[in-house]
């Protein structure tokens, strides 16, 4: 044991090395958001900023919306499944790149000590899973003002810590922007003028164990 309490702190340096992360924008009305997942919209309660019966054509919107309509992450009407990934899934494929590298032989007293094939694979596994992020998917209402209504949103399994020693949590470190329809409304009474605008919409994809 004393080769992994030397070998475990070499995780924290390997996963601060990505340490930097991109920014992500939401355009609402428009207006930026580097924050994942995007916080609920404060909305305007006025009614008359909504859009009517006529405004919510499926087949206009569709049409509008053309190829950037993806079912996997957007629904036109409340899905029955609401929450798709209840449960964290194992991580699989092959072993990352920065734990095959974990040196495990060498003693805090600088002696060498042999560690088999099998006991190095079984731990490094065990090491894999305790440090996995994986993501969590589940929809969420964007309300009457977004076309589709509903969207499946990412979030990092939220876990005490997923490091040794303890003190790092999982954070997202990718994305992927699905286009939306954003009923944009502007000017104010009779003058006011509104249209469907398209809108890009970060959802979160892969996540990992960062300080």
């Amino acid at each position: 044991m004393g080769s992994i309490s030397r070998a475990l702190p070499l995780l924290l340096l390997l996963v601060c090395a990505h340490g930097t992360t991109a920014q992500y924008q939401l355009r609402l009305r428009p207006k930026p958001s580097e924050v994942l997942p995007v916080p609920g919209i404060i909305e305007d309660p006025n009614p008359e900023y909504d859009p009517r019966e006529q405004d919510l054509s499926e087949k206009i919107l569709l049409k509008k919306l053309g190829s950037h309509f993806d079912p996997s992450f957007m629904s036109i009407h409340l899905p029955v499944q609401l929450n798709t990934s209840a449960t964290p899934d194992l991580p699989s494929g092959p072993l990352p790149a920065e734990l095959k590298r974990l040196e495990l032989t060498e003693t805090p007293y600088g002696r060498r000590m042999k560690v088999g094939k099998k006991a190095r694979r079984k731990f490094l596994q065990w090491l894999w899973m305790y440090t996995h992020c994986p993501v969590l998917y589940t929809w969420k209402d964007l309300g009457a003002r977004f076309w589709p209504r509903y969207i499946k949103e990412g979030n990092c399994f939220s876990k005490p810590s997923c490091s040794f020693p303890e003190g790092m949590t999982c954070r997202p470190i990718g994305s992927v922007s699905k286009t939306f329809l954003r009923w944009y409304c502007q000017g104010f009474q009779r003058q006011k003028y509104c249209t469907w605008i398209p809108v890009q919409y970060p959802i979160i994809s892969q996540c990992k164990c960062s300080c």
